[in-house]
């Protein structure tokens, strides 16, 4: 194969310690973000008419559910303004495009205001890898948006490392749907199999990537989901051994 020019990078339990925010947001007295967001539902709602609480709860675990079943299985991600609309539908309510566009902007920067932490030895890797390769991200965006999480990137220095960003709002599909990861060899001029997917997830980043035509390593950084049984061409328990394991698949291409 040819030599990796490219490493890309998933963002959450990859970059980002998924749900970290929730052990800063009990301490500051705030609700869990599941919690919260069907706060937000009920009272930008209950403005208007009254609405029983159990009704939205209800409402919103049914858009949930539909959410899961389009991303998963169809490879789409719909956008928070998508899964809200579809909420309010099914309570046969509206909002004022005003209020509406005010409901999606709280859901979606909900992760600005109580920040999740970076995986461990992180960035120490990416200034590492960027002296070498070509760095990439390419994530799903399930509630933070792509605006959001470069924002995320850029609050703890990182996103100067990165020359793309694919997420799955902006393109329109998401992982493991090879245009995610063809996408990104567009941007940075590439062919796929040039580049390398770093990832933790083994339906999305692994099975993603290696049928797009890259190489995909398995990061069990923060949660091991399997990799005794992956499809991957290496396996990452620390950040600290992935320039040596990107370095190794060059030598075994």
């Amino acid at each position: 194969m040819p030599l990796v020019r490219v490493v890309s990078f998933d963002l959450w339990d990859s970059v980002f310690v998924d749900d970290s925010d929730e052990p800063k947001r009990r301490q500051q007295g705030l609700p869990a973000k599941t919690v919260e967001r069907r706060d937000l539902v009920h009272r930008f709602l209950s403005r208007h008419a009254p609405i029983d609480r159990v009704l939205v709860n209800c409402a919103y675990d049914t858009a949930d559910s539909a959410f899961q079943q389009v991303w998963h299985h169809e490879h789409v991600t719909w956008t928070v303004e998508v899964r809200l609309r579809v909420l309010l539908a099914g309570l046969k309510r509206e909002l004022p495009e005003e209020e509406l566009r005010d409901l999606v902007r709280l859901h979606e920067e909900m992760e600005l205001r109580v920040r999740p932490d970076l995986v461990p030895g992180v960035a120490d890797a990416l200034r590492t890898l960027s002296q070498r390769f070509t760095l990439a991200v390419v994530s799903d965006a399930i509630f933070s948006p792509g605006r959001v999480l470069r924002e995320l990137l850029a609050g703890y220095g990182l996103q100067d490392y990165f020359s793309a960003f694919v997420f799955s709002d902006e393109l329109g599909c998401s992982k493991p749907a090879p245009a995610m990861f063809c996408r990104a060899a567009e941007l940075v001029g590439c062919t796929p199999d040039e580049i390398v997917h770093v990832g933790d997830r083994e339906h999305n980043d692994i099975a993603g990537a290696k049928d797009a035509g890259t190489r995909a390593v398995l990061l069990t950084a923060v949660v091991d989901r399997g990799s005794g049984n992956s499809r991957a061409d290496a396996v990452c328990q620390r950040f600290s051994q992935l320039p040596t394991i990107i370095e190794s698949l060059n030598k075994d291409g």
